[in-house]
């Protein structure tokens, strides 16, 4: 596959995984209460700390792959994030029968979008991106943090 090929794919990948944290990050400041009361009824220490995370990484990670900056660490963040976020709140395994089939597809598109969103972490944001502006991640190949 040619390279603008390739660059036009890792654009098109990175906005669409950007449309998923975007706006539920927004949405979270626009129903900061309701975000608190769904986290801590989910037995979660401090819910407005968690809610105020959960912002910060969506948001800014978001962000970050909408622009490709610091692309490679904004993809582990946000696959993290969603990783523990798909545990916690999609527990299809803890919830009664009824619930199951919804928990159970949310949980798995949730680990199908960590598996994406380390595949960006790997071959970075390409070309189009600020991180191809300023040269991050060429070369070996290699996980690449820094320029």
């Amino acid at each position: 596959m040619n390279s603008s090929i390739q660059n036009s794919l890792s654009l098109a990948g990175r906005l669409l995984l950007a449309l998923l944290f975007l706006p539920a990050g927004l949405m979270k400041i626009a129903g900061f209460a309701g975000t608190v009361g769904y986290i801590a009824s989910k037995g979660l220490p401090l819910p407005q700390l968690g809610a105020v995370i959960a912002i910060v990484v969506e948001v800014g990670g978001g962000l970050a792959l909408l622009a490709g900056y610091g692309t490679r660490i904004a993809a582990l963040a946000l696959a993290l994030f969603t990783l523990v976020a798909t545990v916690v709140f999609h527990a299809y395994w803890a919830v009664p029968a009824e619930q199951v089939m919804v928990q159970q597809l949310m949980f798995f598109k949730n680990i199908a979008v960590v598996g994406g969103l380390l595949v960006l972490a790997a071959h970075g944001a390409g070309a189009f991106s600020l991180d191809g502006r300023r040269g991050v991640g060429k070369g070996t190949g290699a996980l690449r943090m820094a320029a």
